[in-house]
C-alpha cells in the first residue's frame, strides 16, 4: 500500500521541477522585466524535530525506428522491422537529517516499460531507463537507501542546496564523505554537468557514462557497499566497494563482499579557466566475481559445436578479475555552453559483469542553454560515440557465441565483420511549462552490436519529465 501511494503522489501530487540541469542555471535575461515567480513549494521541512525534505520525478520516453538494412539475424540481434519502445518510472526522494552532518535517504521507485527486442542487439543501449524494465507492469522496488556522514575540516564554506538526496547544508571545502548502503556508484563517480542523466540529458548509454566501465551494480543499476570521498579544496580524492550480482548482468546482489564485489578509484580536480569552470578526472575500477573468460568461452564453442549458444554461461570459474581506466574532461566555453570528452579501457579479457556490452569507448560532446535564442530553460545537447570490442570477445564472437545483449550468429553461412559501433545523438528539450520539459532526441548507430552488415538504425524519441 505504501508503494502504491509514493506512486500516486509521483504522478499526480508532484507538480515536479524544472529540469536541473547542472550549471545551466542562468538568470532571466532582463531582470526588470522578468515575472515574479511563484512562491515554490517548501520541500525541507522538521519532523519530531529533524529536518527533512522530500522531491519527487517522473519521466516517461517512448522510441521509435523505422526498418533498417539487415542481411541475416541471430539470437541477439536488434530486430530489422519496425519497432517502438518506452519507459515510464516514477521516484521519491525521502531524506531526514539525524544530526548535524548525519543524513538518511530512501529512494522508492516503480518503472514499467518495454525495450527494444528484450534489450538487445546494441552495444550503446539507446534509453540509460531501459534496463530497469521488466515489461508493460509497473514494478515497485527501493532504488537507494543510504546513510551519508560528513566530517568538515577546516576551509571555506560551500553551501549545498536543498535538492533530491540532499537536505540544505553549509560544508567545508576540505571535507570528507561517507556513504554507506544502496545507491548508485554513477551518484558518486564519474560526475558530469553535460551527460550524466537520461532524464533530463542524452538518452544513450555511452552518455550516461563511460560505456566501458563495468561498474558493479545488479541489473537495475543500484547495488549495496562503502564510498568515500575527500574534499581538498579543488581536488577529491573517490573510493568505493560494491556488491556484485550473483550472475552477470542479474537481479539478485552476492552479499559476500568480502569475495565478490566491485571496487573504483577516482581523481578529480576542478579548475577555472578565463573564470569559466571546468575539471579533469581519472577512474580506474577492478571487479572481483564468478566469470567466464573469452578465451575459455570460444574453446568450448569450437569444441562442442555450440554455435548460437551463450556459452560463457559453461565456463564460468571463481575469482576472476576485470579491470579498466578512463579519464573524464569537460570545460564551460561561455555561460551557457560547455563541451566534455569521456575515453574508457577494460582489459576485455572477461565478459561483461554489470554493465554494456563494451570494451573501448570514446564520447565527445556538448551542451547548450538556450539564453541566447531567449529560450533560457530549454537546453540542447550533441555528442558523437565510438565503441568497440576487445580482440578475445570479437574471437568468442566469431565463432559463434552469443554474449549477454549482442550476438548475431546466424549459422555458419555468414561471416561477421566486427567494427566499432559509431553514434551520434542530439536532444533538445524545451520547457513548455513551469517545472515539465517536453524533449525529442534522435539517434544515428552505424554498426549495430559491432556488426558492419547491420544498420544504421535511426531512432526518435519523445520524452516527457517532471521534477519537483
Amino acid at each position: 500500500m505504501r508503494f502504491v501511494l509514493c506512486a500516486l503522489l509521483v504522478v499526480y501530487l508532484a507538480p515536479a521541477l524544472a529540469q536541473r540541469v547542472e550549471g545551466y542555471r542562468p538568470e532571466p535575461i532582463n531582470q526588470e522585466a522578468a515575472l515574479p515567480a511563484p512562491k515554490p513549494i517548501p520541500t525541507e521541512v522538521e519532523i519530531f524535530g529533524l529536518p527533512v525534505n522530500w522531491h519527487a520525478q517522473t519521466t516517461y520516453i517512448n522510441q521509435r525506428y523505422p526498418g533498417f538494412n539487415a542481411p541475416y539475424s541471430g539470437a541477439n540481434s536488434l530486430s530489422k522491422n519496425p519497432s517502438m519502445s518506452y519507459t515510464w518510472s516514477g521516484t521519491l526522494f525521502l531524506g531526514a537529517r539525524l544530526a548535524p552532518n548525519t543524513d538518511i535517504y530512501f529512494n522508492p521507485e516503480v518503472i514499467s516499460g518495454v525495450p527494444f527486442s528484450g534489450l538487445v542487439g546494441l552495444g550503446g543501449l539507446s534509453n540509460g531507463e531501459a534496463n530497469k524494465a521488466a515489461g508493460s507492469q509497473a514494478k515497485f522496488y527501493s532504488a537507494r537507501a543510504f546513510l551519508r556522514q560528513t566530517i568538515n575540516q577546516e576551509g571555506e564554506k560551500v553551501f549545498l542546496e536543498d535538492e533530491a538526496n540532499q537536505i540544505a547544508q553549509t560544508v567545508s571545502s576540505n571535507r570528507v564523505v561517507v556513504t554507506a548502503g544502496q545507491f548508485s556508484l554513477l551518484d558518486v563517480f564519474d560526475d558530469s554537468r553535460y551527460a550524466k542523466d537520461p532524464r533530463t540529458q542524452f538518452l544513450n548509454w555511452g552518455n550516461l557514462t563511460y560505456l566501458a566501465y563495468d561498474y558493479a551494480a545488479d541489473s537495475r543499476g543500484y547495488g549495496w557497499g562503502l564510498a568515500g570521498e575527500w574534499y581538498l579544496d579543488n581536488w577529491v580524492l573517490r573510493a568505493a566497494r560494491m556488491t556484485a550480482p550473483k550472475t552477470p548482468n542479474g537481479l539478485a546482489v552476492d552479499w559476500n563482499i568480502l569475495n565478490n564485489y566491485g571496487d573504483q578509484i577516482e581523481i578529480e580536480r576542478g579548475h577555472v579557466i578565463n573564470a569559466l569552470p571546468g575539471k579533469v578526472s581519472m577512474l580506474a575500477y577492478r571487479n572481483k566475481m564468478v566469470l567466464a573468460r573469452f578465451a575459455d568461452a570460444t574453446n568450448y564453442v569450437i569444441q562442442n559445436n555450440a554455435q548460437g549458444t551463450q556459452a560463457i554461461n559453461n565456463v564460468r570459474t571463481n575469482s576472476q578479475f576485470k579491470t579498466g581506466f578512463g579519464v573524464n574532461a569537460e570545460q564551460a566555453i561561455t555561460n551557457d555552453a560547455g563541451v566534455y570528452i569521456r575515453a574508457f579501457r577494460s582489459d576485455g579479457q572477461t565478459e561483461t559483469m554489470a554493465f554494456a556490452e563494451a570494451d573501448y569507448s570514446i564520447a565527445i560532446g556538448t551542451g547548450i542553454n538556450g539564453r541566447s535564442w531567449k529560450r533560457p530553460n530549454d537546453t540542447l545537447g550533441v555528442s558523437i560515440m565510438r565503441n568497440g570490442l576487445s580482440d578475445a570477445r570479437k574471437q568468442y564472437l566469431q565463432a559463434g557465441g552469443i554474449s549477454f545483449f549482442i550476438g548475431d550468429y546466424a549459422g555458419p553461412t555468414q561471416t561477421i565483420t566486427y567494427r566499432p559501433e559509431q553514434i551520434g545523438e542530439i536532444y533538445y528539450n524545451m520547457s513548455v511549462i513551469r517545472n515539465v520539459l517536453v524533449g525529442f532526441n534522435y539517434q544515428h548507430i552505424q554498426n549495430p552490436a559491432y556488426n558492419a552488415a547491420r544498420g544504421p538504425v535511426n531512432i526518435l524519441s519523445f520524452r516527457i519529465h517532471a521534477e519537483y
